[in-house]
Protein backbone atom coordinates (compact mmCIF):
# COMPACT_ATOMS: atom_id res chain seq x y z
CA UNK A 1 0.00 0.00 0.00
CA UNK A 2 1.47 3.53 -0.70
CA UNK A 3 1.94 5.90 1.97
CA UNK A 4 -0.82 8.58 2.42
CA UNK A 5 0.49 12.34 1.82
CA UNK A 6 0.01 13.15 5.01
CA UNK A 7 1.95 10.46 6.77
CA UNK A 8 5.24 11.13 3.89
CA UNK A 9 4.75 14.78 4.53
CA UNK A 10 4.73 13.98 8.70
CA UNK A 11 8.09 12.12 8.43
CA UNK A 12 9.57 14.78 5.58
CA UNK A 13 9.04 17.78 8.48
CA UNK A 14 10.31 15.78 11.53
CA UNK A 15 13.10 17.51 12.32
CA UNK A 16 14.66 14.04 13.15
CA UNK A 17 13.80 10.52 11.94
CA UNK A 18 14.92 7.47 12.92
CA UNK A 19 16.17 4.98 9.91
CA UNK A 20 15.46 1.34 10.26
CA UNK A 21 17.37 -1.14 7.98
CA UNK A 22 17.15 -4.31 8.28
CA UNK A 23 19.87 -7.45 8.76
CA UNK A 24 19.72 -11.14 6.97
CA UNK A 25 17.86 -12.16 9.89
CA UNK A 26 15.07 -9.39 9.61
CA UNK A 27 16.07 -7.26 13.11
CA UNK A 28 15.96 -3.77 12.56
CA UNK A 29 18.57 -1.30 12.92
CA UNK A 30 17.51 1.76 13.91
CA UNK A 31 19.76 4.90 13.39
CA UNK A 32 18.50 8.51 13.96
CA UNK A 33 19.38 10.97 10.65
CA UNK A 34 18.57 14.49 9.13
CA UNK A 35 15.94 14.00 6.11
CA UNK A 36 14.67 16.59 3.61
CA UNK A 37 12.26 16.22 0.91
CA UNK A 38 13.31 16.66 -3.04
CA UNK A 39 10.15 16.11 -5.05
CA UNK A 40 8.48 12.89 -3.94
CA UNK A 41 11.22 11.40 -2.39
CA UNK A 42 13.37 11.70 0.81
CA UNK A 43 16.92 12.24 1.24
CA UNK A 44 19.10 11.51 3.86
CA UNK A 45 23.05 11.83 3.40
CA UNK A 46 25.29 9.32 5.26
CA UNK A 47 28.92 8.24 5.04
CA UNK A 48 29.48 5.71 2.36
CA UNK A 49 30.82 2.96 5.29
CA UNK A 50 28.29 2.85 7.34
CA UNK A 51 26.12 -0.27 8.13
CA UNK A 52 22.93 0.90 7.02
CA UNK A 53 24.80 1.59 3.67
CA UNK A 54 25.71 -1.76 3.35
CA UNK A 55 22.90 -3.04 4.54
CA UNK A 56 20.50 -1.40 1.84
CA UNK A 57 22.64 -2.52 -0.49
CA UNK A 58 21.42 -6.08 -0.33
CA UNK A 59 17.72 -4.93 1.21
CA UNK A 60 16.19 -1.79 0.09
CA UNK A 61 13.25 -1.67 3.19
CA UNK A 62 13.54 0.99 5.27
CA UNK A 63 10.85 1.76 8.23
CA UNK A 64 10.96 5.74 9.31
CA UNK A 65 9.81 6.93 12.18
CA UNK A 66 9.50 10.52 14.10
CA UNK A 67 12.73 10.88 17.28
CA UNK A 68 14.54 13.13 18.83
CA UNK A 69 18.44 14.01 18.16
CA UNK A 70 19.93 10.77 20.12
CA UNK A 71 17.40 8.36 18.70
CA UNK A 72 14.52 7.55 21.28
CA UNK A 73 10.94 6.99 19.71
CA UNK A 74 7.91 7.94 21.31
CA UNK A 75 5.73 4.39 21.73
CA UNK A 76 3.13 6.38 19.69
CA UNK A 77 4.98 7.36 16.70
CA UNK A 78 4.03 6.77 13.49
CA UNK A 79 5.75 3.75 11.14
CA UNK A 80 6.30 4.58 7.73
CA UNK A 81 7.44 1.82 5.40
CA UNK A 82 9.67 3.03 2.57
CA UNK A 83 12.25 2.20 -0.13
CA UNK A 84 15.37 3.21 0.00
CA UNK A 85 18.66 3.24 -2.33
CA UNK A 86 22.15 4.72 -2.85
CA UNK A 87 22.01 6.92 -5.27
CA UNK A 88 25.90 8.00 -5.31
CA UNK A 89 28.13 10.42 -3.98
CA UNK A 90 26.73 13.38 -1.83
CA UNK A 91 28.92 15.99 -4.06
CA UNK A 92 27.31 14.44 -7.53
CA UNK A 93 23.51 15.00 -5.73
CA UNK A 94 23.33 19.21 -5.31
CA UNK A 95 19.36 18.61 -5.09
CA UNK A 96 19.55 16.81 -2.53
CA UNK A 97 22.04 18.77 -1.01
CA UNK A 98 20.57 22.02 -1.53
CA UNK A 99 17.22 20.20 0.28
CA UNK A 100 19.04 18.86 3.25
CA UNK A 101 20.96 22.99 3.77
CA UNK A 102 17.65 24.19 3.07
CA UNK A 103 15.56 23.01 6.06
CA UNK A 104 18.86 22.34 8.50
CA UNK A 105 20.70 25.33 7.64
CA UNK A 106 23.44 26.81 9.59
CA UNK A 107 23.45 23.22 12.18
CA UNK A 108 24.17 20.93 8.26
CA UNK A 109 26.62 23.71 7.00
CA UNK A 110 28.65 23.06 10.50
CA UNK A 111 28.59 19.98 11.00
CA UNK A 112 29.44 18.87 7.51
CA UNK A 113 32.61 21.59 7.77
CA UNK A 114 33.15 20.05 10.95
CA UNK A 115 33.70 16.69 8.91
CA UNK A 116 35.42 18.18 5.62
CA UNK A 117 38.16 20.18 8.35
CA UNK A 118 39.03 16.82 10.33
CA UNK A 119 38.77 14.45 6.78
CA UNK A 120 41.59 17.12 5.44
CA UNK A 121 43.66 16.50 8.21
CA UNK A 122 43.52 12.76 8.37
CA UNK A 123 43.49 13.13 4.54
CA UNK A 124 40.78 10.67 3.54
CA UNK A 125 38.64 11.52 0.43
CA UNK A 126 34.95 12.93 1.39
CA UNK A 127 33.08 9.56 0.91
CA UNK A 128 29.51 10.71 2.00
CA UNK A 129 26.45 9.07 -0.32
CA UNK A 130 23.14 10.50 -0.54
CA UNK A 131 20.21 7.94 0.26
CA UNK A 132 17.22 8.48 -1.78
CA UNK A 133 13.95 7.59 -0.06
CA UNK A 134 10.53 6.41 -2.20
CA UNK A 135 7.18 5.36 -0.92
CA UNK A 136 6.56 1.62 -0.91
CA UNK A 137 4.27 0.08 -3.24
Amino acid sequence: MTVPDTLWREIASAEFVSLATFRRNGAEVATPVWIARDGDELVVTTERNTGKVKRLRRDDRVALRPCTRMGKVEPDAITVQARARVAGPSTDDRRADAALRRKYGWQFRAILGFEAFVRRLQRRPDDRVILRISRAD
